[in-house]
């Protein structure tokens, strides 16, 4: 590791020692922090995978309904029942924090008015049992499908910033911290050959005299 390119002197070498210290601070820190971005990023890993297989089998089930209705109706017949939502549904989104990373909320956000509604807007003599069942299940299953959408855009986010602070971490400990390490090592045994040395003078010249 190349040393830093200062004059050996006493003041440099204080501030050598000052910087020494925060960097060893700000790499505990950080340190820390990606531990802690580990653990919760491990958590939320865990359980997108539990909700994932969840929701892939409710979607399969539906869509297993769909592909049957869709055999016993006609196809124009099914676009028309479903081309008109049965009630108003916004999507809000605001942000949380996580170890210094902003993760998004998001919820579903139905209209006052038809909050009661019912999702099936057609009448059940004009369906059959399995188009009933596939609209049901859809509707059932978008609480949990929201959630994993937000699950795994927070695991996108904080996969990125344990990446970013890694790569801190290592830039302090495997470069900045050996640096000035070992420039505050080379001052010093600068200073003390320098020391020595006019000593000997010393001695020389109270010889001599």
């Amino acid at each position: 590791m190349a040393k830093l390119n200062v004059n050996p002197t006493r003041m440099e070498l204080a501030n050598l020692k000052d910087r020494l210290s925060l960097a060893s601070r700000g790499h505990k820190l950080l340190k820390d922090k990606q531990d802690e971005l580990m653990r919760q990023f491990i958590e939320l890993i865990k359980k997108n995978n539990k909700l994932r297989t969840v929701v892939e089998e409710k979607l399969i089930s539906a869509m297993q309904s769909f592909v049957m209705a869709k055999s016993l109706l006609n196809e124009k017949y099914i676009e028309e029942l479903v081309a008109v939502p049965p009630r108003t549904v916004n999507l809000s989104v605001y942000e949380k924090n996580i170890m210094s990373v902003n993760v998004p909320v998001m919820n579903f956000d139905y209209s006052e008015d038809d909050s009661h509604t019912s999702d099936i807007s057609y009448g059940y003599l004009n369906s059959n049992s399995e188009l009933d069942v596939s609209i049901e299940e859809m509707s059932a299953v978008m609480k949990e499908l929201l959630e994993l959408s937000e699950i795994e855009k927070t695991c996108q986010l904080l996969a990125d910033e344990i990446e970013s602070t890694r790569r801190r971490v290592n830039a302090l400990e495997y470069r900045t911290i050996p640096q000035l390490e070992e420039t505050i090592y080379f001052i010093q045994m600068k200073l003390d050959e320098s020391e020595r040395a006019g000593i000997t003078r010393l001695m020389k010249v109270k010889d001599m005299g």
